[in-house]
């Protein structure tokens, strides 16, 4: 068989990396080349980004170094028993398809991640030493997202955080015992003990010595972790909860739902147990209202009898209209713990509201210049000139916000 060429490995390996989330280069530190110092830059546009067709926001180079993989988790496509096409970049291609995709301006920074080849060691030091050439040989200012490997050398993850801006270990799945049961050969143990590791690394490198000299920067934009949803029986309740843990824990900036579609493939007997992308969107919505509008998870997926969020509308309007009796607010009276909880609000307009109301009263007009999606909003507010009337406890509300039914095809 003829060896592969840089293209028809791109291709291989530029589609295998469609499972790993990513993200944009958010709170990194500000670096830029327009000195002529260096190549690459995180100021201005900040990453170019790609929607996939599955709705995910990629990086435009987002690659695996290798889809071959010496372990067999069962909802990895490229598990070592999946029949697919493999192919492998050396250290040296990753450089220069970075490089040469930033001089055309196809990308402004790079996401790496990979399977595991011969050993974690091997893989993370390759991965280490792609982003050590960038940053030291080449000097390449732009954003670099390395996925690292739990099972490397504490020593390689180090580095690791040196050169790279976000650094991201996967928890895979939402409990101990569903790695257990489909990814045996992986220790989730070992993974929270890398995570914190990272975590302490990245409070160090804030700490001035005695002299004041400070500690070179360690993944200034900080971990996330990725979390495959659906191919367990995990509620989305379980998988909110362990999603609070891990913020909490390892103070992440992220942690990204991967929705799991069965592969066709025999040997992966895993349930489809909701519609993936659905769920995986609304775990996004509930995982915003968790992180910045003060909602805990008990609120959000209490309302279920199954612990599973409603796919029909999105968890601020359940919660909403599970919780009627708070409503309607006062707009020009109510709290800004309860503002942000009005469907329709958003933060920046609950912080334009309580900005206006200390010099006069809202009206509905206001709230329209503001931003706020008046069309979720009004059922569950008054205003100087508005009053829901009878619409806030109508029970025909909510068929007011789900989408119409479909009549199914048998075709």
């Amino acid at each position: 068989m003829a060896p592969r060429t840089l293209q028809q490995k791109l291709a291989i390996l530029s589609d295998a990396a469609k499972y790993d989330a990513s993200c944009a280069s958010s709170g990194t530190d500000r670096r830029s080349s327009r000195d002529g110092s260096g190549l690459g830059s995180t100021t201005g546009s900040g990453i170019c980004h790609a929607y996939a067709p599955d709705g995910r926001c990629i990086s435009l180079l987002k690659i695996l170094m290798t889809n071959f993989c010496i372990f067999d988790c069962a909802y990895c496509v490229n598990r070592v028993s999946s029949n697919v096409e493999r192919a492998r970049f050396t250290p040296e291609e990753v450089v220069q398809l970075t490089l040469e995709f930033y001089r055309r301006n196809y990308i402004e920074g790079l996401f790496l991640s990979s399977g595991i080849i011969r050993s974690p060691d091997q893989t993370m030091g390759d991965m280490v030493r792609i982003a050590r050439t960038l940053r030291v040989e080449h000097n390449f200012r732009g954003y670099i997202h390395l996925k690292t490997i739990p099972d490397a050398a504490p020593e390689l993850i180090a580095e690791a955080g040196l050169h790279a801006d976000r650094i991201s270990i996967n928890v895979e799945l939402p409990t101990d015992a569903a790695v257990k049961s489909y990814a045996p050969e992986k220790d989730p143990e070992g993974i929270r003990r890398a995570m914190a590791d990272v975590r302490l690394r990245k409070e160090a490198s804030k700490e001035r010595s005695h002299t004041g000299k400070r500690p070179p920067r360690f993944a200034p934009a900080g971990q996330s972790t990725q979390m495959i949803v659906g191919a367990d029986n995990s509620t989305d309740a379980t998988i909110l909860g362990q999603s609070t843990r891990l913020y909490s824990s390892y103070k992440l900036k992220r942690v990204y739902y991967s929705a799991f579609s069965p592969i066709p493939d025999a040997s992966a007997k895993l349930p489809l147990i909701r519609p993936p992308l659905a769920r995986e969107h609304r775990l996004y919505q509930a995982d915003w209202l968790l992180r910045f509008y003060g909602f805990d998870v008990n609120e959000i997926t209490g309302s279920a009898k199954d612990g599973n969020l409603d796919l029909d509308i999105d968890p601020k309007l359940a919660w909403a209209l599970a919780n009627r009796h708070h409503f309607p607010l006062d707009v020009n009276r109510a709290s800004r713990e309860m503002l942000l909880r009005v469907p329709g609000f958003g933060t920046k307009t609950v912080g334009r509201i309580l900005t206006t109301r200390r010099h006069r009263s809202l009206r509905y007009d206001d709230l329209t210049r503001m931003g706020a999606i008046l069309k979720k909003a009004r059922p569950f507010i008054t205003l100087t000139d508005w009053s829901p009337g009878a619409l806030t406890d109508s029970a025909r509300l909510r068929a007011a916000f789900a989408p119409p039914p479909e009549q199914l095809s048998l075709f």
